[in-house]
């Protein structure tokens, strides 16, 4: 299928606002109540964000799988934004497989897909193949469009092997994002960036790179060198410099637009960003 017919310049930011690691008592400024995180949501849109990628938090600030949080933080987003609205399938390290299969019941424009099994520093995130395979064609049948995950080469030859033998996702497009930095994972550094955007599969139409932690600034670069998008947030680092913590989200993202635009890309809109991903049109 071809790629959409998009400003060549143009940007792609989405904002990972939360994650599931870092404790609300670590971090206060951390979005972990649903008011907080479409307030969090509204922010970034107005910064430059065309995507947010959420995780959810139950009343005590832990993350949480709850299906009813789920579809009520989608409807929230939905209504107070125009986002494209993606929900992590990964949870956190410690939730059961079937657990994160319910995710897509929530009905997001969007989901995660990572497509393989890593070391996520002390401890592991699973996606075995079988279940890779499993959320996959659920994607399919029920119109989700995945962001394929990728912490490691051998990731992206899985994604060729995913391609070759179920198709191509909802929407005809394929858009995966790097996950570089993670301890266990690929580094965050411009040789690996290279050795993963060069073995993607003919499919991808478009690729974004995280860089976590310390890793977040050359990621940056590199992927805008190499004409890739980005994915920025709290989820991923807590610092805006050595030393110096992150006041919001919306921090980042602006950061973001700042260097996209000494690199002449400006930051999509929401609807360009459904265009370039294949997702359904919104329904706010």
């Amino acid at each position: 299928m071809p790629t959409p017919t998009l400003a060549p310049d143009s940007l792609l930011v989405t904002v990972a606002p939360t994650g599931a690691e870092t404790a609300k008592a670590d971090c206060p400024q951390l979005p972990t109540t649903l008011e907080e995180l479409v307030a969090t949501a509204r922010d970034c849109e107005a910064a430059g964000a065309a995507m947010v990628h959420v995780h959810v938090r139950d009343g005590d600030h832990r993350p949480t799988l709850d299906g009813g949080l789920l579809k009520e933080t989608v409807a929230a987003l939905r209504q107070e934004t125009d986002l494209v609205v993606q929900l992590s399938t990964g949870g956190s390290v410690h939730d059961p497989l079937a657990e994160r299969l319910k995710v897509l019941d929530a009905e997001p424009d969007s989901c995660s897909l990572t497509m393989g099994t890593t070391n996520f520093g002390d401890d592991v995130f699973s996606n075995p193949w079988p279940f890779v395979v499993e959320l996959y064609q659920l994607a399919q049948e029920r119109a989700v469009v995945p962001e394929f995950e990728l912490f490691d080469l051998g990731q992206v030859h899985a994604l060729v092997r995913l391609l070759d033998r179920y198709g191509l996702p909802a929407g005809g497009r394929v858009h995966v994002d790097l996950v570089m930095g993670v301890p266990g994972g690929m580094d965050g550094t411009a040789s690996a960036m290279v050795a993963a955007v060069h073995d993607l599969p003919a499919e991808v139409t478009s690729w974004s790179a995280t860089g976590i932690g310390r890793t977040t600034l050359p990621v940056m670069l590199g992927a805008l060198s190499m004409g890739g998008h980005l994915r920025v947030g709290m989820e991923d680092v807590l610092t805006i410099s050595r030393g110096v913590p992150v006041e919001s989200n919306a921090q980042l993202v602006r950061r973001a637009v700042e260097a996209g635009a000494l690199a002449q890309r400006g930051p999509m809109s929401p609807a360009a960003a459904r265009e370039l991903l294949g997702v359904r049109p919104a329904s706010r």
